[in-house]
C-alpha cells in the first residue's frame, strides 16, 4: 500500500485515520471496527463493503 494513499485516506464512518493490514489486505479502522477491502490494488472505502472486526482482532491491534 501506498505511504502517501494510506496519509490521505480516512475512515468514511469516523473520519479517522486507517491501518494497512499486509496479512488481509485491508484498511482497518480501529474506532469503527471495520476493516475495508483493498481489490487489485485499490481500497474499497464503502461502509457496506466493510467487514467488522472481531474483539480479538480489535485486541491484536493494540
Amino acid at each position: 500500500m501506498d505511504k502517501k494513499l494510506l496519509d490521505i485516506l480516512v475512515c468514511p464512518v469516523t473520519k479517522g485515520s486507517l491501518r494497512y493490514d499486509k496479512k488481509t489486505q485491508e484498511l482497518v479502522s480501529k474506532a469503527a471496527r471495520l476493516a475495508y477491502p483493498v481489490r487489485d490494488g485499490i481500497p474499497v472505502m464503502l461502509e457496506e463493503e466493510a467487514r467488522e472486526l472481531s474483539s480479538e482482532e480489535i485486541e491484536r491491534l493494540k
